[in-house]
């Protein structure tokens, strides 16, 4: 089974996607919560702010050295990345490659059928590349979940590569 996936078609540059690489992503999210909970559009520059200024906060008023509790999240978050199911978004990938502006389709190619989506559905569309700490071996490298969550338990898998129409 090949663990790579392309994007090809039309777009100004092919990418290669390497899910086993994904789990260091922080674009990654929790398939086991991403469908059921309400999802808010987020502006990335707040909450970098946000988290720059938590932790600066924290620092000033417990001083810069590591109590306890910094072990203990560390170990949670190891665990959560062990045993946790995880997608990414396919969003940004598509971005990246340049859609052409004649394009109006994304396949995805299987070893079964392809499964064909307008841009925008694909703009939604979450990558799963873990499924309970495991990368996705036998029917993998990637499922396809429609943002929607419509097909969350039954996502398109054996997806091998992705061809912009």
């Amino acid at each position: 089974m090949e663990a790579i996936v392309m994007i090809k078609g039309k777009v100004d540059y092919e990418i290669t996607l390497d899910p086993g690489v994904w789990i260091f992503d922080d674009r990654k999210v929790d398939l086991t919560t991403f469908f059921i909970t309400e999802q808010e559009t987020t502006d990335e520059l707040e909450e970098y702010t946000k988290s720059v200024s938590k932790h600066w906060e924290r620092e000033i008023r417990e001083g810069a050295i590591y109590p306890p509790t910094l072990k203990t999240e560390r170990t949670y978050e190891k665990q959560r990345v062990l045993n946790g199911s995880f997608g990414v978004p396919l969003k940004p990938f598509l971005q990246n490659a340049g859609i052409q502006d004649d394009a109006l389709k994304v396949e995805f190619v299987t070893s079964e059928k392809p499964f064909i989506i307008s841009i925008e559905e694909a703009n939604e569309v979450i990558l799963g590349f873990s499924m309970q700490g495991k990368p996705l071996k036998e029917d993998g490298p990637i499922y396809v979940y429609l943002g929607d969550g419509s097909n969350a338990s039954d996502p398109v898998k054996h997806i091998k590569q992705i061809n912009v129409l």
